[in-house]
């Protein structure tokens, strides 16, 4: 979340940004800074009063010591009201922390100075563009037919177990599956990210920490008994490993990877445009995750949105690169990159990853901080990807690689596949 002090001391820089995201409850800035002036005069007083309470406390004991038992008793009578003063302040400080806490968890990150302003996906830029559209046969088909021709995604199995959503992969399509995610974690780990086996499920301090709730509380499965929630995406546990920790700067970057499932509820979700692998309930995905010093972290974000290029190049993959517009940024991004491949069989663009520089904004809710040389300790700066999500990769390499003899494999996976097509 942002920090209280920096929209206080810039409050018109907080409203531009705001602006960009077409944030619809800009008022909130000017309630959190009339909420935190009340905070502040409140410890104000209740500082007075603890240095009188104080100072009142060591003359009480010199009139003990002294022998001046009915001054001193005077001067406890005079303490006992200050007491009662001093809880109804206490009251009224946690009521002021409590409302500014409410509110300045409403209030999405700032985004970068690169990103545009706009509402809607069709306002993302097109920053690069790699390759070329896959050629197909005439009788091409979308991957929801070629699954049920080579037998190796069932969906309508997947419904009959858990509900729409949750697909079962067989034979090939399992090998495939399993084929990518070492893929993509083997490669991960060979330019310096540690692998991380983590929960599937999380507290709601985590879900918090990086900022899925309160925002995207909808979005997710809750266990009630336990209060747990299944996780959206590696993101959540990975980042989280680092919630109330303080760093050394030569510690930094810290660049962990993992595969995980993700749970997502995706309501409201209808249509052609979802069908198939296109969204799912229940997928697998590699993610990325970074920990760095603040002047590094857009750096730090080029050489990830460069590395997940690199993965799809090496799957063969037509793709193209989105900067988010402010409007369609996640609520905890300050900037975004987009990889989408583009679908030759659908004749679409399907978004396969997303990198994202969260700057502060995850790291003051998960209290991570760095101490440098100095001694001075600040906040670190979070960056995550997906490296990557599997079910439009999955789509995109069985219509863009039909042929009469099957699915022909890319080169790079063979190896992890032990065999050329699904056929």
């Amino acid at each position: 979340m942002l920090q209280v002090n920096y929209i206080r001391e810039n409050r018109e820089k907080v409203l531009e940004g705001l602006s960009v995201r077409h944030f619809k409850q800009p008022e909130l800035v000017d309630e959190i800074i009339n909420i935190d002036e009340e905070r502040r005069q409140f410890q104000t007083s209740l500082d007075n009063l603890s240095a009188v309470a104080n100072a009142a406390a060591k003359q009480i004991g010199e009139l003990m010591r002294n022998g001046k038992k009915e001054e001193a008793e005077v001067l406890k009578a005079e303490t006992t009201a200050n007491k009662e003063q001093h809880k109804v302040l206490s009251d009224q400080l946690a009521n002021a922390e409590l409302k500014l806490h409410n509110l300045i968890v409403q209030l999405p990150n700032l985004p970068y100075h690169l990103v545009k302003a706009g509402s809607t996906a069709e306002e993302n830029e097109v920053v690069y563009e790699h390759g070329k559209p896959a050629e197909l046969p005439a009788n091409a088909q979308p991957h929801w037919e070629l699954t049920s021709k080579y037998d190796i995604i069932d969906f309508e199995l997947g419904t009959k177990i858990a509900g729409a959503g949750f697909p079962v992969y067989k034979g090939k399509g399992a090998r495939l599956q399993r084929a990518l995610i070492n893929f993509f974690l083997d490669h991960a780990t060979a330019i310096g990210y540690r692998e991380m086996q983590v929960p599937h499920l999380v507290n709601e301090a985590s879900g918090f920490g990086t900022g899925q709730l309160p925002d995207k509380e909808g979005q997710m499965y809750h266990v009630g008994v336990d209060n747990l929630y299944l996780i959206p995406t590696a993101e959540v546990p990975v980042t989280n490993l680092y919630r109330d920790v303080i760093l050394k700067e030569e510690e930094l970057p810290v660049k962990n990877t993992g595969y995980t499932p993700c749970f997502r509820r995706e309501a409201g979700s209808y249509g052609a445009h979802v069908r198939g692998l296109n969204r799912l309930h229940q997928f697998d995905k590699v993610e990325i995750v970074q920990i760095v010093h603040p002047d590094k972290s857009y750096e730090a974000l080029e050489d990830m949105s460069s590395y997940v290029q690199s993965l799809l190049q090496k799957l063969g993959l037509h793709y193209r690169v989105l900067r988010l517009c402010g409007g369609d940024m996640g609520f905890t991004s300050a900037m975004t990159y987009d990889m989408e491949v583009w679908s030759a069989a659908q004749q679409r663009w399907l978004e396969v990853s997303s990198v994202s520089n969260f700057e502060t904004y995850q790291s003051n809710r998960l209290k991570l901080r760095f101490k440098g040389a100095t001694g001075k300790t600040q906040l670190a700066h979070t960056l995550n990807g997906s490296a990557l999500a599997l079910p439009r990769i999955v789509a995109a390499i069985l219509e863009n690689n039909q042929t009469d003899k099957g699915i022909k494999i890319p080169e790079a996976l063979v190896k992890y596949t032990g065999f050329e097509y699904i056929d």
